[in-house]
């Protein structure tokens, strides 16, 4: 990943902040007060990987819990396929969303998704559907051992999430849906120092490595002069 990024006339350095494995149910708020908080200063502000989230909320699936069925195998034939990301490609994943927004509205949402399809207007299928399902990640075989058996449903509260981190550390935070892709802002805490459209952009080229880098944290600090 490139180091700093311009954004609106704007110089972002982004540091990736390695931490250990990160297991089921740890405390979140934790492990930044451990790994982050000492790299950052006062106008820094945190990127955190929605995935990180879930894992620490304990809010996974494995993939022998999960049974997909008619309508998953249906739908991930019209799902689009990525050579550098997994994506919905696997019957299981896209069971999880059927569960988690019900069987008629994803109905709904292919027959409308394929309407759009005829017009040249994507991403509709994911709108009607609702209920965060792009959030959803995992059961991904590149993963390392044992996140390529977990799926990380949406996190559950992110806006309090985001803030309960700030209010105990003074940090403030962004969690973020990043992939190869795209990169979304899932909420932020009240003093993040950009907007939700500058954030994003200043992390579009999804810096976080989130696998075998162990690096599910990026601290982003504005550059107020040339360092180089």
């Amino acid at each position: 990943m490139e180091k700093f990024i311009t954004v609106a006339n704007k110089k972002f350095e982004r540091i990736p902040i390695k931490t250990h494995l990160i297991g089921f149910g740890e405390n979140l708020t934790g492990i930044i007060e451990r790994y982050v908080l000492p790299d950052t200063r006062k106008g820094d502000w945190l990127a955190i990987s929605e995935k990180v989230v879930s894992v620490c909320q304990n809010n996974v699936r494995h993939i022998s819990t999960v049974k997909a069925g008619w309508l998953a195998k249906l739908v991930v034939k019209g799902v689009k396929k990525y050579t550098n990301d997994v994506g919905f490609s696997r019957p299981e994943k896209m069971q999880l969303a059927v569960e988690l927004a019900g069987t008629p509205r994803i109905l709904l949402a292919m027959a409308i998704g394929s309407i759009g399809k005829l017009f040249c207007v994507r991403g509709l299928f994911w709108r009607i559907a609702g209920h965060r399902i792009s959030e959803i990640d995992g059961f991904n075989p590149a993963s390392m051992h044992p996140y390529d058996e977990y799926a990380a449903l949406p996190p559950k509260d992110p806006e309090k999430v985001c803030q309960e981190i700030e209010n105990a550390l003074g940090l403030p935070v962004a969690i973020i849906d990043g992939n190869n892709i795209n990169v979304e802002i899932i909420a932020i805490s009240g003093k993040v120092p950009v907007d939700k459209k500058t954030a994003r952009l200043a992390l579009l080229d999804n810096p976080m490595g989130q696998d075998d880098e162990m690096t599910p944290f990026i601290v982003v600090k504005q550059i107020t002069h040339d360092r180089s």
